[in-house]
Protein backbone atom coordinates (compact mmCIF):
# COMPACT_ATOMS: atom_id res chain seq x y z
CA UNK A 1 0.00 0.00 0.00
CA UNK A 2 0.91 3.35 -0.58
CA UNK A 3 1.15 5.74 2.65
CA UNK A 4 0.44 9.63 1.78
CA UNK A 5 3.47 11.45 1.04
CA UNK A 6 3.92 15.52 0.73
CA UNK A 7 6.43 16.35 -2.12
CA UNK A 8 7.20 19.53 -4.12
CA UNK A 9 4.27 20.41 -5.81
CA UNK A 10 2.26 18.10 -4.00
CA UNK A 11 2.75 15.04 -5.91
CA UNK A 12 -1.08 14.62 -6.12
CA UNK A 13 -0.92 13.76 -9.80
CA UNK A 14 1.73 11.80 -10.58
CA UNK A 15 -0.17 8.68 -11.85
CA UNK A 16 -2.49 10.73 -14.57
CA UNK A 17 0.23 10.67 -16.85
CA UNK A 18 -0.95 6.61 -17.91
CA UNK A 19 -4.94 7.85 -18.54
CA UNK A 20 -6.48 9.55 -20.98
CA UNK A 21 -6.93 12.51 -18.76
CA UNK A 22 -5.38 15.48 -18.03
CA UNK A 23 -3.15 15.95 -14.55
CA UNK A 24 -4.06 18.49 -12.35
CA UNK A 25 -0.83 20.15 -12.85
CA UNK A 26 -1.56 20.55 -17.07
CA UNK A 27 -5.60 20.93 -16.31
CA UNK A 28 -3.91 24.19 -14.39
CA UNK A 29 -1.39 25.33 -16.95
CA UNK A 30 -4.60 25.10 -19.55
CA UNK A 31 -6.58 27.22 -17.35
CA UNK A 32 -4.69 29.54 -16.75
CA UNK A 33 -2.86 29.72 -20.46
CA UNK A 34 -6.58 31.17 -21.58
CA UNK A 35 -6.90 34.28 -19.23
CA UNK A 36 -4.60 37.31 -18.68
CA UNK A 37 -4.48 40.19 -16.21
CA UNK A 38 -6.83 42.80 -17.24
CA UNK A 39 -5.43 46.28 -17.81
CA UNK A 40 -8.28 48.37 -17.43
CA UNK A 41 -8.18 50.23 -14.38
CA UNK A 42 -10.34 52.32 -11.82
CA UNK A 43 -9.76 55.06 -10.11
CA UNK A 44 -11.63 54.70 -6.39
CA UNK A 45 -12.05 56.11 -3.14
CA UNK A 46 -10.68 54.19 -0.70
CA UNK A 47 -13.47 53.33 1.19
CA UNK A 48 -14.67 51.89 -1.90
CA UNK A 49 -11.40 49.99 -2.69
CA UNK A 50 -12.14 47.17 -0.42
CA UNK A 51 -12.13 43.88 -1.53
CA UNK A 52 -10.55 45.37 -4.93
CA UNK A 53 -7.16 44.56 -6.33
CA UNK A 54 -4.77 47.11 -6.99
CA UNK A 55 -3.41 47.87 -10.21
CA UNK A 56 -0.09 49.04 -9.60
CA UNK A 57 2.40 48.96 -6.71
CA UNK A 58 1.50 52.38 -4.58
CA UNK A 59 4.79 53.69 -2.46
CA UNK A 60 5.02 56.24 0.61
CA UNK A 61 5.57 59.65 -0.55
CA UNK A 62 6.58 60.99 2.69
CA UNK A 63 8.45 59.13 5.76
CA UNK A 64 6.57 58.01 8.61
CA UNK A 65 6.49 59.77 11.44
CA UNK A 66 6.91 62.88 9.21
CA UNK A 67 8.36 64.36 12.64
CA UNK A 68 9.67 63.30 16.29
CA UNK A 69 7.25 62.88 17.91
CA UNK A 70 6.53 61.93 21.73
CA UNK A 71 5.43 58.33 22.11
CA UNK A 72 3.71 58.40 25.51
CA UNK A 73 2.15 61.23 27.77
CA UNK A 74 4.75 62.71 30.37
CA UNK A 75 7.68 65.74 30.20
CA UNK A 76 9.83 66.18 27.53
CA UNK A 77 13.22 67.40 28.70
CA UNK A 78 16.79 67.37 28.04
CA UNK A 79 18.40 64.99 30.48
CA UNK A 80 21.61 67.04 31.16
CA UNK A 81 18.81 69.50 32.78
CA UNK A 82 18.48 66.93 35.73
CA UNK A 83 22.05 66.69 36.44
CA UNK A 84 22.06 66.69 40.18
CA UNK A 85 18.60 67.65 40.32
CA UNK A 86 14.46 66.04 40.65
CA UNK A 87 12.45 68.65 39.27
CA UNK A 88 12.10 71.18 36.81
CA UNK A 89 10.05 74.23 36.05
CA UNK A 90 7.23 73.50 33.36
CA UNK A 91 7.08 75.94 30.77
CA UNK A 92 3.95 74.99 29.00
CA UNK A 93 2.02 72.14 27.01
CA UNK A 94 2.43 70.51 23.67
CA UNK A 95 -0.26 68.64 22.41
CA UNK A 96 -1.00 67.26 18.95
CA UNK A 97 -1.22 69.28 16.38
CA UNK A 98 0.53 72.24 17.71
CA UNK A 99 3.11 74.30 15.43
CA UNK A 100 6.82 73.01 16.67
CA UNK A 101 8.23 75.37 19.54
CA UNK A 102 11.85 74.98 21.17
CA UNK A 103 12.14 73.21 24.67
CA UNK A 104 13.22 76.07 27.01
CA UNK A 105 16.50 75.74 28.49
CA UNK A 106 16.16 74.26 31.95
CA UNK A 107 13.04 73.61 31.67
CA UNK A 108 9.95 70.80 31.00
CA UNK A 109 7.56 70.95 28.46
CA UNK A 110 4.35 68.55 29.44
CA UNK A 111 3.55 67.08 26.54
CA UNK A 112 0.97 64.17 24.87
CA UNK A 113 0.79 61.18 22.49
CA UNK A 114 1.96 62.35 19.29
CA UNK A 115 2.73 65.47 19.60
CA UNK A 116 5.77 67.06 18.20
CA UNK A 117 8.72 66.78 19.62
CA UNK A 118 10.04 70.34 21.09
CA UNK A 119 13.66 71.16 19.73
CA UNK A 120 16.68 70.40 21.84
CA UNK A 121 14.10 67.56 23.95
CA UNK A 122 16.20 64.40 24.30
CA UNK A 123 13.93 62.31 26.65
CA UNK A 124 9.73 62.12 27.24
CA UNK A 125 9.32 60.88 30.83
CA UNK A 126 6.08 59.19 30.98
CA UNK A 127 3.70 60.38 33.20
CA UNK A 128 3.79 57.49 35.53
CA UNK A 129 7.06 58.11 36.35
CA UNK A 130 6.57 61.99 37.36
CA UNK A 131 4.78 64.01 40.12
CA UNK A 132 3.33 67.04 38.17
CA UNK A 133 2.79 70.36 40.56
CA UNK A 134 1.46 72.18 37.71
CA UNK A 135 4.10 74.88 37.51
CA UNK A 136 7.23 71.97 38.42
CA UNK A 137 7.27 68.40 38.08
CA UNK A 138 9.03 65.74 40.26
CA UNK A 139 10.88 62.54 38.83
CA UNK A 140 10.65 59.86 40.05
CA UNK A 141 14.06 58.53 38.30
CA UNK A 142 16.94 59.60 36.02
CA UNK A 143 15.38 59.11 32.21
CA UNK A 144 17.58 57.68 29.60
CA UNK A 145 18.68 59.48 26.79
CA UNK A 146 15.71 59.03 23.81
CA UNK A 147 13.56 57.24 25.80
CA UNK A 148 9.88 57.91 24.39
CA UNK A 149 10.91 59.63 21.51
CA UNK A 150 9.59 58.41 17.96
CA UNK A 151 11.92 59.77 15.55
CA UNK A 152 10.96 60.28 12.21
CA UNK A 153 10.98 57.75 9.78
CA UNK A 154 11.38 55.46 12.32
CA UNK A 155 8.32 53.45 11.40
CA UNK A 156 8.95 53.66 7.38
CA UNK A 157 11.06 55.37 5.25
CA UNK A 158 10.08 57.55 2.13
CA UNK A 159 9.98 55.61 -1.14
CA UNK A 160 8.60 52.36 1.00
CA UNK A 161 6.66 49.94 -0.91
CA UNK A 162 3.22 49.92 1.02
CA UNK A 163 1.28 47.47 -1.09
CA UNK A 164 2.42 45.42 -4.18
CA UNK A 165 0.41 45.22 -7.45
CA UNK A 166 -2.20 42.27 -7.20
CA UNK A 167 -3.28 42.48 -3.64
CA UNK A 168 -6.51 42.17 -2.60
CA UNK A 169 -7.43 45.60 -0.58
CA UNK A 170 -8.69 44.59 3.12
CA UNK A 171 -8.84 46.97 5.63
CA UNK A 172 -5.77 47.20 7.42
CA UNK A 173 -4.37 47.87 3.77
CA UNK A 174 -7.06 51.27 3.90
CA UNK A 175 -5.66 52.08 7.40
CA UNK A 176 -2.02 52.16 6.38
CA UNK A 177 -2.92 54.23 2.56
CA UNK A 178 -5.16 56.34 4.70
CA UNK A 179 -2.22 57.02 7.17
CA UNK A 180 -0.29 57.67 4.38
CA UNK A 181 -2.59 60.94 3.26
CA UNK A 182 -3.62 58.86 0.27
CA UNK A 183 -7.27 59.17 -0.27
CA UNK A 184 -7.61 57.02 -3.56
CA UNK A 185 -6.05 53.99 -5.53
CA UNK A 186 -6.10 52.45 -8.49
CA UNK A 187 -7.66 49.13 -8.94
CA UNK A 188 -8.23 46.55 -11.56
CA UNK A 189 -10.88 46.32 -13.81
CA UNK A 190 -13.17 43.56 -11.68
CA UNK A 191 -13.17 40.33 -13.92
CA UNK A 192 -16.74 40.36 -16.03
CA UNK A 193 -17.75 36.65 -15.03
CA UNK A 194 -21.08 34.71 -16.42
CA UNK A 195 -22.31 31.67 -14.94
CA UNK A 196 -24.64 29.07 -16.35
CA UNK A 197 -26.37 25.89 -14.86
CA UNK A 198 -27.39 23.49 -16.94
CA UNK A 199 -30.30 20.99 -17.10
CA UNK A 200 -34.00 20.22 -17.16
CA UNK A 201 -34.53 19.16 -13.80
CA UNK A 202 -33.35 22.24 -12.28
CA UNK A 203 -35.38 24.48 -10.58
CA UNK A 204 -35.17 27.53 -8.30
CA UNK A 205 -36.67 27.05 -4.73
CA UNK A 206 -38.62 24.11 -3.26
CA UNK A 207 -39.07 21.34 -6.75
CA UNK A 208 -42.04 19.63 -8.09
CA UNK A 209 -42.01 16.10 -8.65
CA UNK A 210 -39.18 14.93 -10.54
CA UNK A 211 -36.97 18.17 -10.13
CA UNK A 212 -33.83 19.06 -8.68
CA UNK A 213 -33.26 22.66 -6.81
CA UNK A 214 -30.44 24.08 -8.69
CA UNK A 215 -27.36 25.13 -6.04
CA UNK A 216 -24.61 24.98 -8.31
CA UNK A 217 -25.23 28.59 -9.83
CA UNK A 218 -26.11 30.38 -6.49
CA UNK A 219 -23.23 28.98 -5.53
CA UNK A 220 -20.79 30.29 -7.87
CA UNK A 221 -22.18 33.23 -7.99
CA UNK A 222 -20.94 33.59 -4.18
CA UNK A 223 -17.63 32.29 -4.58
CA UNK A 224 -16.99 34.51 -8.16
CA UNK A 225 -18.66 37.35 -6.06
CA UNK A 226 -16.34 36.68 -3.19
CA UNK A 227 -13.31 36.28 -4.88
CA UNK A 228 -13.03 39.48 -6.49
CA UNK A 229 -15.20 39.14 -9.86
CA UNK A 230 -18.46 41.15 -11.33
CA UNK A 231 -20.65 38.10 -11.89
CA UNK A 232 -24.22 38.07 -14.10
CA UNK A 233 -26.81 35.05 -13.39
CA UNK A 234 -27.24 33.82 -16.86
CA UNK A 235 -30.23 31.28 -15.74
CA UNK A 236 -30.78 27.67 -16.57
CA UNK A 237 -29.94 26.03 -19.93
CA UNK A 238 -32.45 23.63 -21.22
CA UNK A 239 -31.18 19.77 -22.76
CA UNK A 240 -31.03 21.05 -25.44
CA UNK A 241 -27.85 21.47 -28.16
CA UNK A 242 -29.51 24.24 -30.21
CA UNK A 243 -31.04 26.31 -27.12
CA UNK A 244 -27.15 26.12 -25.51
CA UNK A 245 -25.64 26.98 -28.66
CA UNK A 246 -27.80 30.37 -29.15
CA UNK A 247 -27.25 30.93 -25.64
CA UNK A 248 -23.11 30.81 -26.27
CA UNK A 249 -23.37 32.99 -29.26
CA UNK A 250 -22.02 36.53 -29.07
CA UNK A 251 -21.80 36.68 -25.39
CA UNK A 252 -17.87 36.03 -25.13
CA UNK A 253 -17.06 39.93 -26.37
CA UNK A 254 -18.90 40.53 -23.12
CA UNK A 255 -16.73 38.82 -20.44
CA UNK A 256 -13.48 37.58 -19.33
CA UNK A 257 -15.18 34.26 -18.37
CA UNK A 258 -18.00 31.84 -18.38
CA UNK A 259 -18.72 29.46 -16.13
CA UNK A 260 -21.10 26.69 -16.47
CA UNK A 261 -21.90 23.49 -14.35
CA UNK A 262 -23.16 20.56 -15.73
CA UNK A 263 -23.09 18.48 -19.10
CA UNK A 264 -19.71 18.32 -20.44
CA UNK A 265 -19.66 14.21 -20.10
CA UNK A 266 -20.54 12.32 -23.46
CA UNK A 267 -24.21 11.32 -22.54
CA UNK A 268 -27.05 11.97 -24.58
CA UNK A 269 -28.10 15.52 -23.00
CA UNK A 270 -24.88 17.00 -22.33
CA UNK A 271 -24.20 19.77 -25.49
CA UNK A 272 -21.59 22.06 -23.75
CA UNK A 273 -19.08 20.98 -25.66
CA UNK A 274 -20.78 21.01 -28.87
CA UNK A 275 -22.25 24.29 -27.99
CA UNK A 276 -19.43 25.93 -27.59
CA UNK A 277 -18.09 24.82 -30.88
CA UNK A 278 -21.19 25.57 -32.64
CA UNK A 279 -21.27 28.95 -31.20
CA UNK A 280 -17.44 29.66 -32.34
CA UNK A 281 -15.31 28.52 -29.75
CA UNK A 282 -12.87 25.84 -29.10
CA UNK A 283 -11.71 22.97 -26.50
CA UNK A 284 -8.82 23.50 -25.15
CA UNK A 285 -8.91 20.21 -22.37
CA UNK A 286 -11.08 17.56 -20.92
CA UNK A 287 -11.27 15.85 -18.40
CA UNK A 288 -8.63 16.18 -14.80
CA UNK A 289 -7.26 13.07 -13.33
CA UNK A 290 -9.51 14.14 -10.32
CA UNK A 291 -11.71 13.25 -7.29
CA UNK A 292 -14.59 14.83 -7.28
CA UNK A 293 -14.17 16.86 -10.26
CA UNK A 294 -12.87 14.42 -13.38
CA UNK A 295 -15.62 15.95 -16.18
CA UNK A 296 -13.89 19.77 -15.96
CA UNK A 297 -13.62 21.49 -19.66
CA UNK A 298 -11.43 24.35 -20.40
CA UNK A 299 -12.41 26.57 -23.64
CA UNK A 300 -12.51 30.19 -25.32
CA UNK A 301 -15.39 31.47 -26.69
CA UNK A 302 -14.17 34.81 -28.38
CA UNK A 303 -11.70 36.73 -26.25
CA UNK A 304 -13.27 34.98 -22.93
CA UNK A 305 -11.98 31.95 -21.26
CA UNK A 306 -14.87 29.02 -20.55
CA UNK A 307 -14.57 26.52 -17.98
CA UNK A 308 -17.04 23.79 -17.73
CA UNK A 309 -17.50 22.56 -14.10
CA UNK A 310 -19.41 18.97 -13.45
CA UNK A 311 -22.93 18.85 -12.27
CA UNK A 312 -22.53 17.61 -8.92
CA UNK A 313 -22.23 20.33 -6.36
CA UNK A 314 -19.13 19.57 -4.15
CA UNK A 315 -17.36 18.58 -7.53
CA UNK A 316 -18.80 22.18 -8.76
CA UNK A 317 -17.01 23.59 -5.49
CA UNK A 318 -13.61 21.75 -5.79
CA UNK A 319 -13.51 22.21 -9.58
CA UNK A 320 -13.67 26.05 -8.57
CA UNK A 321 -10.93 26.18 -6.11
CA UNK A 322 -8.45 24.31 -7.92
CA UNK A 323 -9.03 26.15 -11.68
CA UNK A 324 -11.56 28.65 -11.38
CA UNK A 325 -10.31 30.93 -8.59
CA UNK A 326 -6.63 30.80 -10.23
CA UNK A 327 -8.34 31.75 -12.95
CA UNK A 328 -9.97 35.26 -11.84
CA UNK A 329 -6.51 35.38 -9.67
CA UNK A 330 -4.55 36.28 -12.99
CA UNK A 331 -7.59 37.93 -14.15
CA UNK A 332 -6.79 40.66 -11.34
CA UNK A 333 -3.48 40.74 -11.58
CA UNK A 334 -2.54 38.72 -8.79
CA UNK A 335 0.09 35.14 -8.75
CA UNK A 336 -2.66 32.60 -7.77
CA UNK A 337 -1.48 30.72 -4.96
CA UNK A 338 -1.05 26.83 -4.35
CA UNK A 339 -4.42 24.83 -4.14
CA UNK A 340 -3.13 23.25 -0.79
CA UNK A 341 0.11 24.27 1.06
CA UNK A 342 -0.11 23.85 4.28
CA UNK A 343 1.08 20.81 6.32
CA UNK A 344 -1.28 18.92 8.78
CA UNK A 345 -1.72 15.17 9.97
CA UNK A 346 -4.82 12.29 9.18
CA UNK A 347 -6.28 11.91 12.64
CA UNK A 348 -8.10 9.16 10.62
CA UNK A 349 -7.52 5.91 8.51
CA UNK A 350 -9.10 5.68 5.09
CA UNK A 351 -8.65 3.08 2.34
CA UNK A 352 -9.16 4.42 -0.92
CA UNK A 353 -9.51 3.59 -4.96
CA UNK A 354 -6.11 5.23 -6.28
CA UNK A 355 -5.87 6.68 -9.31
CA UNK A 356 -6.70 10.20 -9.18
CA UNK A 357 -5.80 13.02 -7.10
CA UNK A 358 -8.86 13.20 -4.43
CA UNK A 359 -9.93 16.47 -2.17
CA UNK A 360 -12.54 16.46 0.26
CA UNK A 361 -13.75 18.05 3.77
CA UNK A 362 -12.12 18.25 6.35
CA UNK A 363 -12.60 19.30 10.06
CA UNK A 364 -10.19 20.84 12.20
CA UNK A 365 -9.83 18.71 15.18
CA UNK A 366 -6.94 18.96 17.35
CA UNK A 367 -3.33 19.93 17.26
CA UNK A 368 -0.30 17.48 17.50
CA UNK A 369 2.08 17.98 20.23
CA UNK A 370 4.77 19.66 17.34
CA UNK A 371 1.71 22.12 16.68
CA UNK A 372 0.44 20.72 13.44
CA UNK A 373 -3.36 20.87 12.37
CA UNK A 374 -5.01 17.16 13.08
CA UNK A 375 -7.81 16.89 10.53
CA UNK A 376 -10.99 14.68 10.51
CA UNK A 377 -12.45 13.69 7.15
CA UNK A 378 -16.05 14.28 6.31
CA UNK A 379 -18.23 12.87 4.13
CA UNK A 380 -18.18 10.02 2.62
CA UNK A 381 -16.97 10.92 -0.57
CA UNK A 382 -19.86 11.46 -2.60
CA UNK A 383 -19.63 14.81 -4.78
CA UNK A 384 -23.68 15.38 -4.73
CA UNK A 385 -23.97 16.55 -1.30
CA UNK A 386 -22.65 19.90 -0.26
CA UNK A 387 -23.62 18.72 4.13
CA UNK A 388 -20.27 17.84 5.31
CA UNK A 389 -18.26 20.78 3.06
CA UNK A 390 -20.95 22.86 5.61
CA UNK A 391 -19.20 21.62 8.22
CA UNK A 392 -15.98 21.74 6.94
CA UNK A 393 -12.74 23.80 7.90
CA UNK A 394 -11.30 23.55 4.98
CA UNK A 395 -9.86 20.84 1.78
CA UNK A 396 -7.65 18.47 2.20
CA UNK A 397 -5.89 16.89 -0.71
CA UNK A 398 -4.08 13.09 -1.63
CA UNK A 399 -2.23 11.85 -4.14
CA UNK A 400 -2.92 10.03 -6.65
CA UNK A 401 -1.12 6.88 -6.01
CA UNK A 402 -2.64 6.96 -2.07
CA UNK A 403 -4.60 3.72 -1.25
CA UNK A 404 -4.37 4.55 2.32
CA UNK A 405 -4.35 7.04 5.10
CA UNK A 406 -3.43 6.01 8.17
CA UNK A 407 -3.60 7.82 11.56
CA UNK A 408 -0.93 10.37 11.77
CA UNK A 409 0.25 10.62 8.56
CA UNK A 410 0.82 13.98 6.61
CA UNK A 411 -1.76 15.59 4.65
CA UNK A 412 -1.41 18.61 2.66
CA UNK A 413 -4.59 20.81 3.25
CA UNK A 414 -6.21 24.61 2.35
CA UNK A 415 -8.11 25.99 5.39
CA UNK A 416 -11.00 28.25 4.35
CA UNK A 417 -9.66 31.19 6.09
CA UNK A 418 -6.69 31.04 3.73
CA UNK A 419 -9.45 32.21 1.63
CA UNK A 420 -10.63 34.69 2.61
CA UNK A 421 -13.30 33.05 4.00
CA UNK A 422 -14.06 31.67 0.68
CA UNK A 423 -15.77 28.36 1.45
Amino acid sequence: MHMTRITGGCGCDSLAAATDMMSIADALVRALALVAPIKEIELVSLFDALGRSAARPVYAAAAMPVFDNAAMDGFALRCADLAGRCCLPVAGTVAAGDALRDLPEGAALRIFTGAPLPAGTDAVVMIEACIDKTHKVHFNRTPATGENIRRAGSDQAAGQLLITAGTRIAAHHIGLLAANGITQIGVTRRPRVAVFSTGDELCVGMPAAGQIPDANRPMLLALASQAGADVTDLGILPDDAEATASAFKGIGAQYDLILSSGAVSMGGKDHIRAALEAAGGAVHGWRVALKPGKLVMFGQLGPAAFTGLPGNPFAVHVGFHMFVLPQIMRLLGADPAPFAQVVAVAGFEWTRKPGRAEVFPVRLAAHDATGLPVLQRLGQSVSATLLPLSEADGLAIVAAETSHIHTGAPLLWRPFCSTGGMT
